[in-house]
């Protein structure tokens, strides 16, 4: 992902007992254990996904 700006986002809560669309988000991000982390592209859909599941995941900052 050269070039491009990306985010990285850690899985901090889980989803058990959470509604299904919030785990289905997770999963779509790329998380599905606590303290995973992945790199994802900064863009609008993502941080909408991010928004959606905020209590759920944190954005690291890396320097």
């Amino acid at each position: 992902m050269e070039g491009k700006r990306t985010v990285t986002v850690e899985q901090t809560g889980s989803p058990i007992g959470r509604k299904p669309d919030q785990e289905a988000t997770l999963k779509g991000l790329g998380l599905n254990k606590r303290h995973r982390r992945r790199v994802l592209e900064d863009t609008p859909a993502v941080r909408g996904m991010i928004n959606k599941v905020k209590h759920l995941v944190r954005v690291v900052e890396e320097p």
